[in-house]
């Protein structure tokens, strides 16, 4: 018991502090319920366990039948912090604080210039980042609504009328998860389970962020964000 006591301190405590929101204890018989209350189990981490769950197996089956067991409560930890984050992007609009943007552009552009402390997006964005090259092989970067890329090697840009090859196609989703460290201190993920976060995608475009400063807000029509060329956005 005490390996995995001082285990759990070495993983979970950073800074003098938990760095998880919350843990599960899992394992069979009594030993989780021992581990719990014993005086080995470091005192800063009491607080921040959600449930303790019975399993039937030890390794990988074990882990994943935890997980199953606990999807309840891991998804309502989830829903409370997904309503505490846009709740903060909320109260920056009421203040009318100058410290938020959303919509495609606007938020790629603050990404862009640094000024973005917690990025905001919605699961299920439905745009794609396409690396484009012309005739002339000049290579390009456009954000695009996933329904305007209707082939796996070229692309017509609607505005210009210009033909490109496809040389990646990355769901915005995925190219966030991947580079968002190179331009933002935090990335949140919402679903649009909760009323804020469905408020958040259906009003806002599901994309958006706090930022670290007051910006002079000049939001783009979202209606108009089908296509987004950012070229210099790498």
């Amino acid at each position: 018991m005490r390996k995995v006591a001082e285990a759990a301190t070495a993983v979970f405590i950073t800074n003098d502090k938990p760095n998880a929101k919350g843990l599960i204890l899992a394992g069979s018989a009594e030993f989780k319920n021992d581990l719990q209350k014993s005086d080995l189990f470091d005192i800063r981490l009491q607080p921040i366990v959600l449930k303790l769950v019975d399993i039937s197996y030890g390794g990988e089956n074990g882990f994943n039948q935890a997980i199953e067991l606990s999807s309840d409560t891991l998804r309502s930890v989830k829903f409370i912090h997904e309503k505490k984050v846009i709740g903060k992007f909320y109260e920056e609009i009421a203040k009318d604080s100058g410290r938020y943007v959303f919509g495609l552009r606007d938020t790629l552009d603050s990404m862009e210039n640094g000024s973005i402390d917690i990025l905001i997006i919605y699961e299920n964005l439905e745009y794609n980042r396409l690396t484009l090259r012309d005739n002339a092989d000049n290579v390009t970067i456009e954000t695009v609504a996933k329904n305007k890329v209707t082939s796996y090697s070229k692309y017509k840009n609607e505005l210009t009328g210009v033909e490109y090859e496809i040389l990646e196609n990355i769901p915005l989703t995925e190219w966030f998860l991947d580079n968002y460290k190179k331009y933002v201190s935090h990335l949140e993920i919402v679903t649009d389970k909760s009323s804020e976060g469905n408020q958040f995608v259906k009003g806002f475009g599901g994309i958006g962020g706090i930022l670290r400063y007051r910006v002079d807000q000049n939001f783009d029509d979202l209606d108009n964000e089908d296509q987004f060329n950012d070229d210099d956005f790498i």
